[in-house]
């Protein structure tokens, strides 16, 4: 069995997710017996090869275009699928990232393959495979099998560790030409803003979220506050996001980013479905609610009850006591 492992990188860096889908096709293959190729496409991206074989895989295609810098999702499926059909590639692995979520289904109608999203898990052998994903916002795992020669599945962040080899191997990387038309490329980036500072929720080992219990953005600081002591992100509900009090990158949920941080501090959430469907995979979760029965803390490892205008403030300079 051949898998394809999409390496998704960003301004010519791989980004968390291109080596968590890197060590889920390993994981894969290692079921199979199978073997891995990774894939990066983008512009002056031959560098990055090399961290590839950290991972334990050795062969790494490169497509390139100067076009590719756009992250168009029409040229990057086209190039994954050509890639996966030059390879004779059985299973094709990509980040259920926003990106990501946007390419898989492309790629798996060029392919003609069947497609399995937000998958956690993997099992069965052979045209037995099966892939576990969460149904009914994270209370049941279905577990579904694809008949289709090829397949394409997307992986949840955060769960699949990205997780180094025991020694790295030397990378055999090669490019492929990929025959693009203007047409492939339906989207053109015409301005670039830069959030400098702030620390992506899905790539971030701790988060502070708040929640609508907060009364108005003008409170947030609070949440800013206790997140820039123990250097985390910051999160947000769905309620906070489409109150416009937060920005979109910053929620947490079903509709949103799924995190899975070693430390969720849930600040005034009560614990919608849809919201714990996004961080109950987190290592430890804190809940600071004054309603005690709210959700939240059936999930919660450490409960505070309490109203959040008294307890943050003095959290924060408890913390910031302790860590000077």
């Amino acid at each position: 069995m051949r898998i394809l492992a999409f390496a998704e990188q960003r301004d010519r860096i791989l980004k968390k997710n291109a080596f968590e889908a890197v060590t889920a096709a390993r994981q894969l293959a290692s079921t199979t017996g199978g073997s891995v190729i990774a894939v990066i496409v983008g512009s002056g991206i031959a560098s990055q090869a090399d961290q590839i074989g950290e991972y334990g895989v050795s062969d790494v295609v490169l497509v390139e275009d100067n076009r590719l810098g756009q992250h168009d999702s029409g040229a990057t499926a086209k190039a994954i699928a050509a890639v996966a059909e030059q390879e004779g590639v059985d299973v094709v692995v990509i980040s259920h990232t926003s990106h990501g979520k946007d390419l898989a289904p492309r790629v798996a109608v060029k392919l003609g393959a069947g497609y399995v999203p937000d998958a956690v898990g993997f099992g069965g052998n052979g045209a037995d495979m099966t892939f576990a994903r969460p149904v009914y916002a994270g209370k049941g795992v279905a577990e579904v099998s694809v008949k289709t020669p090829k397949k394409v599945v997307s992986i949840r962040p955060n769960v699949f560790t990205a997780s180094k080899a025991d020694s790295s191997v030397p990378v055999a990387s090669r490019n492929i030409t990929v025959d693009f038309a203007d047409a492939d490329f339906t989207s053109k980036v015409v301005e670039t803003r830069v959030n400098t500072g702030k620390k992506d929720v899905a790539d971030s080992d701790i988060i502070v979220s708040g929640g609508r219990g907060l009364k108005g953005p003008e409170n947030f600081y609070l949440v800013e506050n206790l997140a820039e002591v123990l250097d985390a992100a910051v999160g947000a509900s769905r309620a906070v996001v489409d109150a416009g009090w937060r920005p979109h990158a910053e929620q947490v949920g079903q509709t949103g980013k799924t995190v899975s941080p070693t430390l969720y501090v849930a600040c005034a959430i009560s614990g919608a479905v849809q919201h714990l469907a996004g961080m109950s995979g987190s290592k430890y979760i804190v809940s600071i609610n004054k309603d005690k029965d709210a959700p939240i803390f059936g999930v919660a490892d450490y409960g505070i009850v309490g109203d959040v205008f008294e307890v943050l403030p003095v959290l924060t300079e408890e913390i910031r006591a302790a860590k000077n």
